[in-house]
């Protein structure tokens, strides 16, 4: 009885070894006030990292995410370094029960959080940077003049072809999110033409976006330069996990892969949809959402419906993959 216990303890073992996990990281837009709250106080892993939060950035990170406002939480300089913050106290819990991936990916802002996790960037660099990169990235353009939309129902073809239909506004892909779900940014009143253009070439919908700037296209390139000076005085380690980069889908290894791929991302398209095929055919079988909210896991499972995933941001949800 004992030696049939044993080797059925064996064969979990080396199941758990075999399994072929990727833990993918939320970018803007997964906040919500109260995240992270329930996860400091019941594990000091997570406790730990919103302490060293508040000390960095100099000022109660963790109050913000706590307690709100929401229109504090929502300023994309708080949001950012916020989401990341959030993101690896997740992480440090599930990491004490000696879970790891094979691969890392993060969706925008994600990427910083994936990159933390990989060992790459320090966690008080990552906070530093993105809060510069959530300031920089809102003064590129003037409140009001940007905007983004999702548009449902068309592929990446068409979606490329209505925004150079657009004349005298930029107009560019942001996110190509999963199969037919992919954002545009740009100014504003190209984004509402290209709306238009969108539902007569037989978009199921488009839905204007609640974003305060429209990141990911070439109306960025201010915060893109500023940004880049930044990371190039940061210290980058190689990748202790492999990374498979927003901007193109290809999988990272090196430290200056990975800074370039944070200076690329700024004003390039986040091909989400690309980098889950990828992981994908690298074997990953598992996907596990690390950080606030779900959006993640809705977005792999609409483009690969034979994976496993779960979403982990509260108390409830790291016990269940210990």
């Amino acid at each position: 009885m004992t030696n049939a216990g044993g080797n059925l303890q064996l064969q979990w073992e080396r199941d758990q070894h075999m399994s072929r996990i990727a833990f993918i990281f939320p970018g803007q837009g997964s906040q919500v006030v109260g995240m992270g709250k329930e996860l400091s106080e019941q594990f000091p892993e997570a406790r730990k990292v919103f302490e060293q939060a508040d000390r960095v950035l100099g000022f109660a990170l963790s109050e913000i995410c706590f307690h709100g406002p929401a229109e504090t939480l929502n300023l994309t300089e708080n949001t950012q370094p916020a989401i990341l913050a959030c993101s690896i106290a997740a992480l440090r819990v599930i990491q004490r029960n000696g879970l790891q991936p094979l691969l890392v990916a993060g969706h925008s802002l994600g990427e910083y959080s994936a990159l933390v996790a990989a060992d790459a960037l320090d966690f008080a660099d990552a906070l530093r940077i993105t809060r510069k990169r959530g300031e920089w990235m809102q003064q590129a353009v003037p409140v009001g003049s940007g905007s983004m939309a999702a548009i449902l129902g068309l592929g990446e073809t068409e979606i490329r072809e209505i925004c150079n239909s657009i004349h005298d506004f930029v107009v560019a892909p942001a996110n190509f999110n999963s199969p037919g779900q992919t954002v545009i940014a740009g100014h504003r009143q190209g984004i509402e033409l290209a709306g238009e253009a969108a539902l007569q070439r037989g978009a199921v919908r488009v839905i204007p976006l609640p974003v305060s700037a429209p990141f990911h296209c070439p109306l960025m390139k201010p915060a893109e330069e500023k940004l880049a000076k930044l990371l190039n005085d940061m210290a980058f380690r190689d990748l202790r996990i492999p990374l498979v980069c927003n901007v193109d889908a290809q999988i990272v290894q090196s430290g200056q892969e990975a800074r370039q791929c944070l200076i690329r991302q700024v004003c390039s398209p986040v091909r989400w949809l690309q980098s889950v095929e990828r992981m994908v055919d690298q074997g990953i079988r598992e996907f596990i959402e690390v950080g606030p909210g779900k959006v993640l896991a809705g977005l792999v499972k609409r483009t690969c419906k034979e994976v496993r995933i779960a979403s982990v941001g509260d108390p409830s949800a790291v016990e269940s993959v210990r």
